[in-house]
């Protein structure tokens, strides 16, 4: 039944103005979108394969040349001979050489790395801003996808001129995305920090994800991933152990370095199990002297056993160079609570009484009065100076000349210090400086960080390995400026991504796996943050962070800031006389206390010690109780008067201590005003009624190479030895030929599955050696008369089916009259599937045949399966409408999802996918998303919550459902859906807005 046509949704007019994103004005090749990547040339790169020797243990070498495992045989040989120059040389040399490194297998024959740069084609492009407009009822510009919208002679001219930088979450192996970002983008040399996160353990289960909302996996055979560019990230990184991780690791470290800014740090993060040995290849990668910390942060779980668990994780800091390191410090509050050593132990009051903090005031420092002061007592002296820093010194009536050491400053700072009340005598034999604890309100954070640990109030874990964002965002913040750019080749959860977008910088990130990318897509389209206060600037009306943010700051008053406060002195010499003249009057007033008074004050002063102790006994008291015969001194005026005292003294000290204040007061401004500010970096100014949501972003992939049968785009086969953990383990292909005729053979034995379980078989199947995409013809059964000619075309063994693979076999279709073509490949690009649906062309029909992902899998799986191993299933059940006012709008009924463990195809209904998007204008190039549906509806709940008032909550509800918002006719007349399944793998269908639903 049609459903009936949508109620307008409520608009706030302000909903522009309440809902922004930050854009930057740097820029980024023009790289191929999907639907154009067969219409522009790519230079090919040629790849070179390497083996390692499994045999040898990962041990502490002297001697990278491998020269000293000749030495014993010198030594044994200078027994019985004269050892020749050469040989005298080799062993001078290893006497020399002390610096030990690190040796695994294949290290010493492996002398350089290869890598491929590949192209990247954009799939998608994302903007939330986007989609809030949408909800919000309001038009959407492509500008808001970063979308350069250039004419096609433009578009095709492929990594040749530069275009609006928009982030980017691309789908590949990170050591050739890495490369081809330094290589074919020209980003050497201009990547501020790459955070690493790779692998801890050997254990395949506990490295990946195999679907979107299922974290607890375990290592069983129905927990495995099935996209094979994961095997392959797990064959190059665990074949041989430990040897091929390290490999892996250094590989990814040597392109790192390539791409760092000079100023740049890469920081990997890593278990106690292989810290030592990622260390000593980092110093190989980086060199010993740019190592700038190892950071041990707190995690949330430990691991338990049979010994002690670990309850940390660490991060390896090296600076590209660490002479021209760029570092922000960070600071985390002062306070008595985190008081380390329990130095702040003292208070200055406001009359300006100082004394020891009471337990009670230290357990809560709300007990303390009002408008008190912590401080702490500082060294005075250093171990170097001069004639000018060695003088006696007199305060609190205790004159001290340094023994050993010099003042901190000369005669004239110090004086400054004296009458600034910043120098104590702690004891007749020594003065101190004052140093209040908001002198500096905060410390700089350390190497160690127990703040780290995930909890009730943190990010909601969403991939089975995720990190916390606290230890991102110092990594971050520490060695990036607003605007600069970071890398994350181990993507995740994308939680590099999220906090570099909160803080205003940057991002790329790569990973291998789909179901990590479709949740790193979530987490960024349905993210918000706080808009922080830029300092100038912007890019297309949007603030941009590149000119910095606004800081809060705080003061940091040192003892050189206060000695070389020369606004000091004139507040001295206004106040002086007055402070002489109340302190002539106190004394006069002091003549008339009779000897008796004197003698009861006293009397007050022993009690108390008699009762509490002498440690009782405050300075407060003894200048109080005991009076002086003649005179105070101005360091010896109590604070506080007793109430037996005569009025005129009362009120004589009284006079006489507001003097003092109004003097404190206008030195400490003066103090705090002429002090150095250090800005918060993690604490910038934020705009208030304000929501930002994440700035346009791409998703990506590696775009294979338009090779040959005889180097194929069916190869991209791991570089490592035929064998996994053992010579027989594994016998998939390495080579494009041999990949051909493994999966040639298995088709034609095999045949091919259609949706109604309706089996396909070849009576013929021969390959081609044509040099296009078409690897082999022949011809299945059919219910006609004459068997039906088709050509098959495969898709490469660790990756998706593309687009320009599609445009290419077709066009070689069409040529020679073929009526069926069958792609098989283990995934097909979204793209790929929009270019079969708009080809119109009746006389040759595409088939996407599923290659079962477990023909990857060998040596992982028990059993190798032999038998239904090509499946088509169809697009996503969508039907369009058109709504009475014009507008149209698509429901999303259903799609079939195939099961890889089990091999099945199964109906589902809309509520199971994971995600459906809508690109209500589809130019045939690039997907853009200007709605996004998940049918988890806690998903826009954050977002939503910050927008209330301004995008009415139906519009959110909405973005859960299966019915798309309504949306009016665009320029290019079609509408596209994409269909998201919980192992991350995408089914698109085309709706033309001329005509009935494809």
């Amino acid at each position: 039944m049609p459903r009936k046509a949508t109620k307008p949704i409520p608009v706030n007019n302000d909903a522009v103005s309440t809902v922004s994103t930050y854009r930057h004005e740097a820029t980024r090749k023009n790289i191929p979108p999907a639907g154009l990547a067969a219409q522009g040339k790519i230079a090919e790169v040629p790849k070179v394969r390497y083996a390692y020797d499994p045999h040898l243990p990962p041990e502490l070498r002297f001697d990278p040349t491998g020269a000293a495992d000749h030495l014993l045989e010198l030594l044994e040989a200078a027994r019985t001979r004269t050892l020749t120059a050469a040989e005298t040389a080799l062993l001078a040399e290893a006497l020399r050489n002390q610096q030990p490194w690190l040796e695994w297998a294949g290290k010493r024959e492996r002398r350089a790395l290869e890598v491929d740069p590949v192209a990247l084609h954009i799939h998608e492009r994302v903007s939330a801003q986007a989609i809030l407009k949408v909800a919000a009822r309001e038009q959407v510009q492509r500008s808001l996808f970063a979308d350069p919208e250039q004419e096609y002679r433009e578009a095709v001219r492929f990594y040749q001129h530069d275009v609006n930088w928009a982030n980017r979450m691309i789908l590949g192996d990170s050591l050739q995305v890495m490369a081809s970002l330094a290589r074919r983008e020209n980003l050497a040399g201009k990547v501020q920090m790459i955070y690493i996160d790779p692998p801890y353990g050997i254990k395949f289960g506990s490295n990946f994800q195999p679907e979107i909302g299922r974290r607890d996996v375990k290592d069983k055979e129905s927990d495995l991933t099935r996209e094979p560019e994961m095997v392959r990230a797990y064959r190059d990184t665990w074949t041989l152990g430990v040897h091929s991780y390290l490999s892996y690791l250094r590989d990814r470290l040597v392109v790192a370095r390539e791409l760092l800014a000079d100023s740049g740090s890469v920081f990997v993060q890593i278990s106690d199990e292989n810290l030592h040995r990622v260390r000593a290849v980092m110093d190989e990668a980086f060199g010993v002297e740019n190592c700038v910390s190892v950071i041990t942060f707190a995690k949330t779980s430990s691991a338990t056993g049979n010994h002690i668990a670990s309850a940390v994780d660490y991060l390896i800091w090296y600076a590209k160079d660490i002479k021209k390191l760029k570092y922000n410090r960070i600071f985390k509050s002062k306070s008595i609570e985190n008081d380390v050593g329990e130095r702040f132990t003292r208070v200055e009051l406001p009359d300006g009484t100082r004394r020891f903090m009471l337990p009670e005031e230290r357990n809560d420092v709300e007990n303390l009065p009002a408008w008190s002061r912590i401080y702490r007592h500082d060294n005075l002296t250093s171990q170097s100076g001069s004639d000018s820093t060695n003088f006696p010194v007199t305060a609190d009536g205790v004159t001290i000349t340094p023994n050993r050491g010099y003042w901190k400053t000369n005669q004239t700072g110090m004086r400054r210090l004296v009458l600034a009340h910043r120098i104590a005598a702690p004891s007749p034999n020594s003065l101190a400086y004052v140093r209040f604890i908001e002198d500096f309100p905060v410390s700089i954070i350390s190497n160690i960080w127990t703040d780290t640990i995930t909890g009730a109030f943190t990010d909601t874990k969403v991939y089975v390995v995720q990190t916390n964002t606290k230890v991102i965002q110092r990594c971050i913040l520490m060695t990036t400026d607003p605007g600069d750019l970071v890398l994350d080749p181990t993507c995740g959860s994308g939680t590099t991504a999220y906090v570099a977008e909160q803080w205003g910088r940057r991002w790329i990130t790569v990973d291998t796996s789909r179901v990590a990318l479709a949740l790193a897509r979530q987490r960024m389209l349905t993210a918000s943050f706080p808009m922080y206060k830029v300092k100038n600037g912007e890019v297309d009306g949007a603030p941009n962070p590149d000119a910095g943010f606004v800081y809060k700051t705080v003061p940091h008053i040192t003892l050189k800031s206060i000695a070389q406060n020369v606004a000091l002195d004139a507040i001295f010499a206004r106040h002086q006389p007055l402070l002489d003249q109340r302190l002539a009057a106190l004394n006069q007033a002091l003549q008339v206390v009779t000897p008796e008074l004197r003698q009861r004050l006293r009397t007050k002063l022993l009690l108390k010690q008699k009762q509490q102790g002498k440690r009782a006994i405050s300075d407060a008291d003894t200048r109080r109780w005991e009076l002086p015969k003649k005179h105070w001194e101005a360091w010896q005026v109590p604070f506080d008067s007793d109430e037996e005292w005569p009025p005129a003294l009362q009120q004589a000290l009284q006079d006489y201590r507001a003097a003092w204040r109004a003097k404190m007061d206008e030195v400490n401004a003066a103090i705090a005003a002429n002090a150095e500010q250090e800005e918060l970096v993690d604490q910038p100014d934020v705009v208030r009624g304000v929501t930002r949501v994440a700035g346009p972003y791409t998703i990506e992939s590696v775009l294979p190479a338009a090779l040959t049968l005889d180097a194929s785009p069916i190869g991209g086969e791991p570089d490592e030895l035929e064998s996994f953990d053992a010579p027989a383990a594994r016998s998939s292909a390495t080579n494009a030929e041999a990949h051909l005729d493994k999966i040639l053979r298995l088709l034609k034995a095999d045949g091919v599955r259609f949706p109604n379980n309706r089996v396909v078989r070849f009576v013929r199947l021969e390959p081609l050696v044509s040099g296009t995409y078409l690897h082999a013809e022949g011809e299945w059964a059919s219910d006609e008369d004459m068997p039906r000619r088709v050509a098959v075309s495969v898709g490469p063994e660790h990756g998706a089916v593309t687009a320009m693979q599609v445009e290419e076999a077709l066009r070689h279709a069409y040529r020679r009259a073929y009526d069926d073509l069958v792609f098989a490949g283990f995934s097909f690009d979204a793209t790929a599937q929009g270019v079969i649906q708009d080809d119109t062309n009746p006389q040759v029909r595409c088939h996407l045949a599923h290659i079962r992902p477990d023909m990857v899998m060998d040596g992982l799986l028990k059993e190798a399966p032999n038998a239904q191993l090509f499946t088509v299933f169809g697009q996503p059940r969508t039907s369009l409408r058109q709504l009475p006012d014009g507008e149209y709008e698509i429901e999303m009924e259903g799609v079939d999802i195939y099961n890889p463990v089990e091999n099945t195809i199964l109906p589902t209904s809309a509520s199971k996918v994971a995600a459906w998007f809508l690109d209500s204008d589809y130019d045939g190039r690039t997907f853009c998303i200007t709605q996004a549906f998940f049918p988890d509806k806690s998903a826009w709940a954050k977002i939503a919550r910050a927008l209330k008032g301004v995008i009415d909550e139906q519009s959110f509800g909405a973005l859960s459902g299966t019915t798309s918002l309504p949306f009016p006719i665009g320029k290019h007349r079609r509408a596209a859906v994409k269909v998201i399944d919980p192992r991350g793998n995408e089914v698109l269908r085309v709706h033309s807005l001329d005509e009935t639903s494809y």
